[in-house]
């Protein structure tokens, strides 16, 4: 009884888990997985990851650098002395006095040993000359930018992500369609029977009811066939498992939609494009500063050792005294030396180099300035465009439903008249092959009504999910 209970319970904690796993995803659930999914989106958030660490480096110029070094190794030198005229004072009555003559005492003094050297430096940077400050800003413009620029990606998947979803709607509708076409069929087959049973219509005329059945199926063939690549579509858009995207049954109902502001300033393209030239703006600003000194506070200390050392001289120290000087002190320590102090450097003329950089940020400002008067022209022209389409494709759901109309009652008249035996099995495929297509183009009228409402939405930078 326990182990029933005991499994009871997990079936219970199962079935939600399962039931969940199974539901049908909705609109919203496919569009967050493709934003999620989609590599270029992606890839521009990693790029946008640098310019964050730009703005990052900038912020920590002004911390403080600590450096430690060393070195150790064998050391040589050899220094030339040449001396003037050197006159010596008489010392009675130990030295008599002398007078060494300018270039007598030449001698080299050599100098070697292991020699080890530490040191450790701090530094931090006092002021910039104010470059900096406009490179933060400059950074700034160029984030806020590029986030807009992104947002013209979302738009770009939530488009291509609708269009799937509105296509597998299109794909459900045609079945729905094509049973209906079955069903009347299916009926027609049945009074064809009993008019070959009576001679009313000759087994050639039979026939022809038996190829339509045959197309139909053949149709219905080709749906799944189209269903299974939507489905393998939206998978590969959203990663979402196939079962579940194989679970929707959207509808096509038009989109309304009303331009109220014929406006196209608030495109993230021409809004990033202003970002843009700001950046620039203050590029120009911190690259003018080159000739401003900048300041540098900095402290360090030092050690240095030298260590089984020989000094020693090439020549007798003094003429004529026989001896050289072979000098081996105990090992040599300098501990500590200390240096601490503010320092600047002022670039007076670098060889036109802040100049060039000046000039080449003021070309990239034109450029961007360039590219946003053309920008706009294009999204005015676009904007034109989709709204002329967009009322087109309104006009054209009137007329396919008039046509549809029309062609459901023609249907109607002849299947009579078939009944009745006045109007051939050709009359009728002819009349039910018409009621297809304009059901058909109707669904496909309001799936184009759809696309164009979505690019009339961007034009303007107003896409609604809520509205798709």
């Amino acid at each position: 009884m326990k182990t029933f209970k005991n499994n009871f319970v997990k079936i219970l904690v199962f079935l939600p888990v399962a039931f969940s796993a199974q539901q049908a995803p909705t609109l919203q659930e496919i569009i967050d997985s493709a934003l999620v999914n989609d590599g270029t989106l992606t890839q521009q958030n990693l790029e946008n990851k640098y310019t964050k660490l730009d703005d990052q480096k900038l912020k920590d110029v002004f911390l403080p650098k600590v450096e430690i070094s060393g070195k150790a190794g064998y050391l040589f030198t050899s220094a030339h002395l040449q001396s003037s005229e050197i006159n010596l004072p008489a010392l009675p009555p130990i030295f008599p006095g002398a007078t060494i003559p300018e270039g007598q005492l030449s001698n080299n003094l050599n100098i070697s040993g292991i020699s080890a050297m530490a040191k450790a430096e701090a530094s931090i940077l006092l002021y910039s000359g104010g470059k900096v400050k406009y490179l933060k800003e400059a950074n700034r413009e160029k984030n806020i930018a590029e986030n807009l620029l992104m947002q013209k990606t979302r738009d770009e998947v939530i488009t291509e992500v609708s269009k799937a979803y509105d296509q597998m709607a299109l794909v459900l509708e045609s079945k729905n369609v094509l049973d209906e076409s079955k069903k009347r069929l299916d009926i027609n087959r049945k009074t064809a029977d009993k008019a070959l049973g009576y001679g009313l219509i000759t087994p050639y005329d039979h026939k022809k009811i038996e190829l339509a059945q045959a197309n139909l199926d053949s149709k219905l063939v080709e749906y799944e066939g189209k269903k299974e690549l939507l489905i393998t579509q939206i998978y590969l858009l959203t990663g979402i498992e196939r079962e579940r995207i194989a679970l929707i049954q959207p509808q096509l109902q038009t989109i309304s939609y009303e331009v109220l502001d014929q406006n196209i300033e608030n495109r993230v393209e021409l809004q990033a494009l202003d970002h843009g030239i700001k950046a620039t703006d203050y590029k120009i600003k911190a690259e003018e500063r080159w000739w401003v000194p900048k300041v540098q506070a900095q402290t360090s200390v030092s050690y240095f050792g030298l260590f089984n050392n020989t000094i020693s001289t090439s020549k007798e120290l003094l003429p004529n005294s026989g001896k050289k000087l072979d000098f081996n002190p105990s090992n040599l320590n300098i501990l500590p030396i200390v240096q601490a102090g503010v320092g600047f450097k002022w670039d007076v003329f670098d060889g036109n180099e802040g100049k060039h950089q000046v000039e080449k940020a003021k070309i990239e400002k034109e450029i961007l300035e360039n590219k946003k008067r053309d920008a706009s022209k294009k999204l005015n022209l676009n904007l034109a465009n989709n709204q002329t389409n967009y009322n087109i494709a309104n006009a054209q759901i009137k007329l396919k439903e008039k046509s549809r109309e029309i062609a459901r009652q023609g249907l109607e008249q002849v299947e009579k008249e078939f009944r009745y035996g006045t109007k051939t099995s050709s009359a009728l495929i002819d009349a039910e092959n018409d009621v297809e297509s304009a059901e058909l183009e109707v669904q496909n009228a309001i799936f184009n009504q759809r696309r164009s409402a979505i690019e009339l939405m961007k034009s303007t930078q107003n896409l609604q999910i809520e509205k798709l």
